[in-house]
């Protein structure tokens, strides 16, 4: 964990000092300064997680520092010797945590810090946590094959460590969920773990997203931001996809992973954020190293330890206990019970999945709703995105009754590949021959998010 930075505003030179020296014996990272212009100059360089704060100053009141709207400042714990009610009440509602009474009592001073830091810590856990339960609720690892066996103990053996993680495989095989794995089985469980898909933003807010923003770096950017990466701090960030990021941005995730440091965008100052960096790909990222479209030494440090899923195809005695699984939580959700038929399941195991297990979800909770009121899910329920009779890629043809434009042409070649993959960007983008950020871009100017969007995936 990286270690809680505090300033020190305070001009009298003696407690100063004192306050400096606690807090340092403490196990604090601590700087102190006698006015606001020293305050101020510090704070345009450092950003520390807390502010103990003079209520009286020889350029000022201490609370002025609040007036400044080019920056937010971290927790404030006012220091003041008139512990008027009034003056207290001012000082909350200017935008102080606490306050404490001079003369400070050393323990008092020591446990307010601590409850002040630990009530950050939860609510920025709480907020964070309630906006991903009930995306991450029922999501859980299923199979048993020999190869996922293996996969389990990787993720056993790499978990404990600090060591960053490459995964690899095909579109919709359950990678977040390796990652989430081995953020659960880690030293880091109590702290967040973090996703983010790395091509389904545009390159600047991909950035901000990431790295955070000040207040004006861009427009609007009306209020200081907190990247993912600090949200993470202590915790795991997983980045999905990585194989799209922008080399800009490739060379500021090096410094992450090399320094734990980092700036805002728009920001002159450094951060720090002890996150371990676990990453998600379906390219063949040295090849891209090799060819330019990927830093090497970015390669190199995500690669120091690679876990690679295999397709649903090469593990198909997992399919049985994965349909079983999707009917279970159905089941429970719905309060139904649904069954499937010896030969339904019998098409399921034949099928190739190029979708792979998020294709598979999707066949089943189709195939729940069009068996009605029926207790059993037969073959005729089942609708693949290709037919798993003739075991090869179906072409098709596109016909209008007009002279079409290139973006018409472009606009239902599209469409016709989403929906043949079920609307999985990475296998569209590599039959069309371009890259998923390209493919990403074009469902938005067409309008195709509803086929390019799918329900969750699990294994």
């Amino acid at each position: 964990m990286v270690t809680p930075s505090i300033l020190v505003i305070e001009d009298d030179i003696a407690l100063n000092q004192l306050l400096v020296q606690t807090l340092r014996n403490a196990d604090y990272d601590v700087e102190g300064v006698a006015c606001l212009a020293e305050a101020r100059r510090h704070l345009s360089a450092h950003e520390p997680n807390l502010i103990l704060l003079d209520c009286r100053l020889p350029d000022g009141y201490g609370m002025e520092l609040f007036e400044n709207g080019n920056r937010t400042l971290p927790p404030v714990v006012l220091l003041t010797a008139h512990g008027s009610v009034r003056e207290a009440v001012n000082a909350m509602k200017a935008g102080a945590v606490e306050y404490l009474v001079k003369p400070i009592e050393i323990d008092d001073l020591e446990l307010t810090i601590q409850r002040v830091l630990e009530t950050i810590t939860l609510r920025e856990d709480y907020q964070f946590c309630k906006s991903q339960i009930e995306h991450q609720h029922c999501k859980r690892m299923v199979g048993q094959s020999e190869s996922m066996r293996r996969v389990h103990d990787l993720i056993r053996k790499v978990a404990p460590t600090n060591m960053s993680v490459l995964i690899h495989g095909e579109s919709g095989i359950g990678k977040e969920l390796v990652a989430a794995e081995i953020h659960k089985q880690s030293e880091r469980a109590h702290r967040n773990y973090v996703a983010l898909d790395c091509c389904s933003l545009q390159e600047k807010l991909f950035e901000s997203e990431l790295f955070g923003h000040e207040k004006g770096a861009f427009t609007g950017a009306d209020r200081q931001k907190e990247g993912l990466i600090k949200v993470a701090d202590g915790g795991t960030l997983f980045l999905d996809e990585i194989g799209e990021i922008e080399p800009n941005i490739q060379a500021k995730l090096l410094r992450v992973l090399e320094t734990k440091r980092f700036r805002r965008v728009g920001g002159t100052n450094d951060l720090s954020s002890d996150v371990r960096i676990v990453a998600a790909t379906n390219c063949n990222l040295e090849e891209m190293s090799e060819e330019g479209t990927f830093r090497q030494d970015l390669f190199y440090r995500l690669s120091g330890f690679v876990i690679t899923i295999p397709p649903l195809r090469e593990r198909r005695e997992d399919i049985p206990e994965l349909v079983e699984y999707f009917l279970q939580y159905h089941n429970f959700s719905r309060r139904v019970n649904k069954t499937i038929s010896p030969t339904a399941m019998k098409e399921l195991i034949a099928y190739d999945w190029p979708g792979n297990v998020r294709e598979l979800k999707n066949v089943v909770e189709r195939s729940i709703i069009l068996a009605g009121h029926k207790t059993q899910i037969h073959p005729e329920h089942l609708i693949f995105s290709t037919s798993n009779k003739k075991k090869k890629e179906m072409g098709f043809e596109l016909s209008f009754d007009h002279q079409p434009t290139l973006e018409e042409i472009e606009k239902h070649y599209l469409k016709l590949l989403l929906n043949k993959y079920s609307g999985h960007r990475s296998k569209v983008a590599q039959i069309s021959g371009v890259s998923e950020r390209n493919i990403y871009r074009l469902i938005k100017k067409y309008g195709l998010q509803t086929i390019a969007t799918g329900p969750d995936y699990y294994m």
